[in-house]
């Protein structure tokens, strides 16, 4: 059985007087691969920047309740939020490589952390883009520019450079919907095989996406979690009406 990771008890999110998260409890599993799925404007790409307190960086944004991480409430005033954001990466919609070499895009934040010894960037570099499956198609070019990269070798990069500070959760945020079906295919297998070693949560549009790589699968409306369960049963026998409505296309 495996063991949980993310608590979130009692959350409730406000943009100044507008409420956009209510009362959500919802547990995540270590090891697993867990999808948000619901229509545009639901909750879920806030719910999954609560999760390592990207809100914070928005004006007006209050937020009530708890989200513990191995125990941890990173609410806590305590909580050092550079260190939880190593712990908890996140790769966003579209891929947002930095302007310099794929080397340095890499080594960037083991760098921030304190690695500066040429020999261990070095082999963090080569364990990360191997970890994304992208070394092999960018091993003779580490010190060209990361934007010569296609859409998809951008955000197995971005994947890679999250995967280089050694976390234990990894955040996608529609992680494909930038991408052609072939990269789309990379990035789903990708996941995959980095399920083993890290605990992910992606958020999806796509509902055959969910229904193809996550474990367990979370629907929210309208800011509420309607129903979370395993992905098979969430898509064969839906308990709620809401939920059933939604993933047989009757709206969203």
């Amino acid at each position: 059985m495996t063991s949980e990771k993310i608590r979130v008890q009692d959350l409730n999110l406000y943009y100044g007087d507008n409420q956009a998260l209510h009362d959500i409890q919802l547990s995540v599993k270590k090891g697993s691969i867990t999808a948000f799925i619901g229509p545009s404007g639901c909750g879920k790409s806030t719910l999954l920047r609560t999760l390592n307190r990207m809100n914070d960086l928005i004006d007006n944004v209050r937020i009530t309740g708890k989200v513990y991480v191995d125990e941890q409430n990173i609410y806590d005033n305590q909580v050092d939020v550079v260190q939880l954001r190593k712990h908890v990466g996140m790769v966003f919609q579209r891929p947002n490589p930095f302007p310099m070499s794929i080397y340095d895009n890499i080594a960037y934040g083991p760098r921030i952390h304190g690695i500066k010894k040429k020999r261990d960037l070095d082999e963090i570099v080569e364990r990360s883009l191997q970890q994304a499956a992208l070394w092999n198609e960018v091993k003779d070019r580490l010190k060209k520019s990361a934007l010569g990269l296609s859409g998809g070798q951008q955000q197995r990069l971005c994947i890679a450079r999250m995967l280089a500070v050694d976390p234990d959760v990894l955040l996608m945020d529609e992680p494909t919907s930038a991408l052609d079906p072939i990269s789309t295919l990379k990035v789903e297998e990708l996941t995959q095989t980095l399920k083993s070693r890290y605990t992910i949560i992606i958020v999806t549009h796509n509902m055959q996406q969910a229904a193809r790589i996550s474990d367990y699968t979370v629907f929210f409306l309208n800011g509420h979690l309607v129903e979370a369960s395993e992905t098979n049963a969430i898509f064969t026998n839906p308990k709620d009406k809401r939920t059933e409505d939604y993933i047989t296309g009757r709206f969203g």
